[in-house]
């Protein structure tokens, strides 16, 4: 009844409440460099499922086009640049452009469209990186493209749509200082304005995906905003939310069956000595303990951490995020331990985003790709905060919200420090292997192949040690001849 926006803000302005992501929850925020793995991993395997881009290429010559580059949206044009490919971000906050272009995570400025636009053709022919920041609305940006038939390869949106009537979707025709004044002054108007802009959106995004262009939802819940903006034709059913929306969502059609069925989620440590030099000795351990040569999705992984110091994607604390499936992490964080036990470097905290393979919970984004109906239940979050702490973590943690917003998520995550002790060693063995195989083995029931294949290779090489249970799968065409026959 209470678990919503509103009624959450009104708990926090108590003093009762406050909101906690996953990552800050868990003490280990570290900017956007989390974010700018996700989405170079986003759209190097959009690249490979819908562009028919191979295993060991990238997406040299290929545009990308979204908006936002604020706290975590600032990783797109970074990502894209890492991917090898072209992206266009539209921000209507001069700001965020700012601070992205001194941080060198954006190349090029501009808020001429037709400017924007050519340098996009330029870098695409040469088939060279780059990002380019449009200062505007991106639905004038979208607009253009289409009045002037330009093709996009792929297509996102990560304003904060989880927060859409409260700011994080600035209307089209309005400035963003003028969309500042308006809502703190008409907060009706505001919303009505909001409303419209998104329909016009959505029409913008549907003609450019008739056309061939493929979008996906960033998780940024834009496709639930355009629903309640009283576009009921972005529901599957025409009705609700229920069946879902007829767009993707990343996780639905990229990071669930590519990456989180298998195990792969956002693996991360902080050098807790602060010192930079012990940072660079963790990448070189981590590259150490990743074999390119298993899977694609090893070899993005191996090709990130080899360049991680050379992107220089460090924001605050000397932090290092590293997509990774659950054997991964165990090497790493055993390889990591014995580092301290050893003196080579200082104590090490580990953790994961919430954004991963088993901690959260959400319809709208995490279990996307979960279709047996328990997408909507927070069964997987919680086992798997419970496990944690049964395990040894050394802080475990359980959230309302996270990403997607108040009443859309629970989110379960930890944080382990490595102190170098037997201890700690056997703690990992058994925790790290829970945090991520308890998702793969939800997945799995929930009949997602890789998931499936995952899991009786964990049972394979856990024999006596682990067990998934691994679901019976029925012939189709059996099911229905039975009814066909029953209803004759």
């Amino acid at each position: 009844m209470f678990d919503n926006q509103r009624d959450w803000e009104i708990a926090e302005e108590m003093g009762v409440a406050n909101y906690g992501q996953m990552t800050a929850g868990g003490w280990m925020y570290i900017g956007p460099q989390g974010i700018v793995h996700g989405t170079f991993n986003t759209l190097l395997n959009a690249g490979r499922l819908k562009l028919g881009i191979s295993h060991d290429e990238d997406l040299k010559g290929r545009l990308f086009v979204s908006s936002g580059l604020g706290g975590m949206s600032g990783a797109q044009a970074k990502a894209v640049e890492i991917a090898g490919g072209v992206g266009i971000i539209a921000e209507v906050d001069y700001s965020r452009i700012k601070t992205r272009y001194d941080q060198g995570w954006v190349k090029r400025v501009s808020s001429d469209l037709s400017e924007v636009v050519s340098i996009a053709h330029e870098y695409m022919n040469k088939k060279e990186p780059m990002s380019i920041a449009y200062h505007g609305n991106v639905v004038d940006l979208l607009e253009y493209i289409v009045e002037n038939n330009i093709h996009v390869d792929l297509l996102s949106d990560q304003t904060s749509c989880h927060a859409a009537y409260d700011g994080g979707y600035c209307p089209q025709g309005l400035s963003f200082e003028e969309r500042t004044r308006l809502l703190a002054a008409d907060r009706d108007k505001f919303t009505q304005l909001v409303n419209k802009s998104l329909r016009h959106h959505f029409e913008l995004i549907k003609t450019l995906v008739e056309r061939g262009t493929y979008f996906f939802d960033y998780g940024n819940s834009f496709m639930k905003a355009v629903f309640d903006a009283g576009v009921k034709e972005i529901a599957k059913n025409g009705v609700d939310e229920r069946d879902g929306f007829i767009f993707p969502s990343y996780v639905e059609d990229i990071m669930g069956p590519m990456l989180f069925d298998y195990g792969y989620g956002p693996f991360r440590w902080v050098c807790l000595s602060g010192k930079h030099e012990d940072l660079i000795k963790t990448d070189q351990a981590a590259m150490e303990c990743i074999d390119p040569n298993r899977r694609g999705q090893d070899r993005d992984n191996y090709i990130w951490i080899r360049d991680a110091e050379k992107n220089k994607l460090v924001v605050g604390t000397q932090a290092r995020i590293l997509y990774q499936d659950a054997e991964g992490r165990v090497r790493i964080a055993l390889k990591f331990n014995d580092m301290v036990r050893k003196g080579e470097i200082g104590p090490v905290m580990l953790g994961r985003d919430h954004h991963d393979v088993s901690g959260t919970d959400s319809p709208f984004r995490e279990t996307a790709n979960i279709k047996d109906g328990s997408n909507v239940m927070a069964d997987m979050a919680t086992h798997c905060f419970a496990g944690n702490a049964a395990r040894g973590m050394s802080l475990v943690a359980l959230h309302n919200g996270g990403g997607v917003g108040i009443g859309k998520a629970i989110n379960g995550g930890f944080g382990l420090v490595l102190d170098g002790t037997k201890k700690t060693d056997e703690i990992i063995k058994s925790a790290m292997l829970w945090d991520v195989m308890c998702g793969v083995a939800r997945r799995s029931w929930a009949r997602n192949e890789n998931s499936i294949t995952t899991a009786i290779e964990f049972n394979k090489n856990y024999d006596g040690l682990g067990h998934i249970t691994i679901p019976y799968l029925a012939n189709q065409d059996l099911i229905d001849e039975a009814v066909d026959k029953a209803y004759e």
